[in-house]
């Protein structure tokens, strides 16, 4: 393909301008800038830098996705979530000063809106269950970050969980350990409607598609769902949706 620039000064054409890529391609042809929606802003955490412009090179060639800061370790990811605006944070487990794990439970506390993701090297029940605890909403494996990473970004930002399929497995297992121990909470502590909500919850439906589903309003789903958290003692959509698996209303 030619150089725009080496363009012969006689022939007629619009002025040069930088290549249309990412949110200019879809000004071009589409939408004008001021419609098209705000990038996803990352934080991204790793102690080892060759592993940092990695990820960072997955995520912004994304159009959607924008690394805004990053830190070498889990005391400067808390630093840089102060100093910069972002909705999502991607940490490693494994850094030094504090864990990724450490800094979920500190990030959490500070910035509640913000998302975290965990991407890991390590395939590991135990971090699995105290990424969960410490607040996180996936739980990403390195070796197939190329594949699952940006999927696991944008569910993170619909508020939905992202476990890989070992993950998964992990959840069965703990609930079939909870249930030799007679752990599980009663059966009938849920009305038949608020048993429906959290099914469908745990499905992934909005709050929108519940409500035509069960022929219900919006603001009716938004109290069976506070009514959920609330008695079930859980924090948010994960932890329904593991309770959900738990009870058997919806396949893992």
């Amino acid at each position: 393909m030619s150089d725009p620039s080496l363009s012969e000064p006689s022939q007629p054409s619009a002025p040069a301008g930088p290549p249309a890529y990412g949110r200019s391609a879809l000004a071009a042809s589409g939408p004008s800038p001021a419609s098209a929606p705000a990038k996803i802003r990352i934080l991204l955490a790793d102690d080892h830098a060759l592993v940092r412009r990695g990820v960072r090179l997955i995520l912004d060639r994304e159009p959607d996705l924008e690394v805004v800061a990053e830190a070498g370790d889990g005391a400067e990811a808390i630093d840089m979530a102060r100093a910069h605006e972002a909705d999502l944070a991607v940490l490693d487990i494994a850094m030094p000063r504090l864990t990724g794990l450490q800094a979920a439970r500190e990030l959490a506390a500070l910035k509640p809106g913000l998302r975290i993701l965990m991407l890991t090297m390590h395939d590991n029940e135990q971090y699995l269950f105290q990424a969960l605890k410490s607040g996180a909403c996936g739980y990403v494996l390195k070796s197939v970050a190329d594949r699952d990473l940006v999927a696991a970004c944008r569910a993170a930002m619909r508020d939905e969980p992202f476990l890989y399929p070992g993950a998964v497995t992990a959840l069965i297992r703990n609930y079939l350990d909870r249930v030799r121990h007679g752990e599980e909470t009663s059966d009938h502590i849920l009305t038949p409607r608020e048993e429906e909500v959290l099914k469908l919850v745990a499905e992934g439906h909005s709050s929108k598609e519940i409500a035509e589903i069960l022929f219900i309003s919006i603001k009716t789903v938004q109290r069976h769902r506070a009514n959920l958290l609330q008695k079930l003692g859980l924090r948010d959509r994960l932890e329904l949706t593991r309770y959900a698996i738990r009870a058997g209303l919806i396949e893992p």
